[in-house]
């Protein structure tokens, strides 16, 4: 009987190989890993889908910001005179609790393409609101012919929609004004005007402040009662103009729009 251990290959069905198989331990531990990195790949993928939500509205409203601030910039360095009545004219109005200030004058940066047609056009920038949006969209309107009536006519294109605000200061030489020119300039008295330097000529310098919404479809898509408030996203930018020495001869023109000199100072440098 000994001899019959010592020797396997007599008996093979005494040392046949082990089933291999999972141990119910096994299986246990197996799903859980699996879940785990169910679970944590369905989470990276919701934080990217919500980073793109988050990202793709905001990228549309730099791009739209851009664009309005290069179209508002380049029509203001080659700014003229809009009319000898109104040779500059920028109003501070509000639409309901939103800032929506207009400005007028005419400008050189223009193409010709029809007859009658110059390098001079009258250029107006305001804001309106959608009535089927709600939405206030950022217009301007460009009049290529010499009219009678500087602040009408002429043909309006949409720069960019979603702003909350629009709002332009004016400097001239020494300080920034919210305001500039006269709209009923003949029914002023001449006590009125106080020799206030943002009367007449051009400014020196506009600066523009656009207020836009960060999300605004969003705001559409929800119900009022679910809308959250968010903070606007504000873009600032200061346009220069070019001619605006040969408007107001008696100006500071070359000054830093955002520097100030005392009287003080400027007898100083004199001695």
């Amino acid at each position: 009987m000994t001899d019959l251990f010592r020797h396997p290959n007599l008996h093979p069905l005494l040392h046949r190989p082990r089933s291999s198989a999972f141990t119910l331990i096994e299986v246990m531990i197996s799903s859980a890993l699996m879940a785990l990195i169910v679970v944590s790949a369905y989470l990276c993928l919701r934080a990217a889908v919500s980073s793109q939500r988050l990202i793709e509205p905001r990228a549309t409203v730099l791009q739209n910001a851009r664009v309005a601030m290069s179209l508002m910039t380049a029509d203001l360095r080659c700014a003229c005179a809009l009319s000898k009545e109104s040779p500059f004219l920028g109003l501070h109005r509000m639409l309901g609790e939103t800032e929506a200030d207009n400005l007028d004058f005419g400008t050189h940066n223009f193409t010709p393409r029809h007859t009658r047609e110059g390098d001079f056009c009258q250029v107006s920038f305001y804001l309106d609101q959608d009535e089927e949006t709600g939405q206030f969209v950022l217009w301007r309107r460009r009049n290529p012919t010499i009219a009678l009536d500087a602040l009408s006519g002429g043909s309006r294109e949409e720069i960019a929609r979603g702003l909350v605000g629009l709002r332009f200061d004016y400097y001239d030489g020494v300080d920034w004004h919210e305001t500039w020119g006269e709209v009923d300039r003949p029914g002023k008295t001449e006590s009125s005007r106080r020799l206030r330097s943002n009367l007449s000529g051009m400014p020196e310098a506009v600066r523009i402040t656009l207020w836009f919404d960060p999300n605004p479809r969003a705001k559409a898509a929800e119900s009022p009662e679910k809308t959250t408030v968010e903070p606007p996203l504000v873009f600032q930018t200061v346009a220069r103009l070019n001619l605006a020495a040969h408007s107001q001869p008696g100006s500071a023109s070359g000054s830093d729009p955002g520097s100030q000199t005392s009287p003080s100072a400027a007898n100083e440098g004199r001695n």
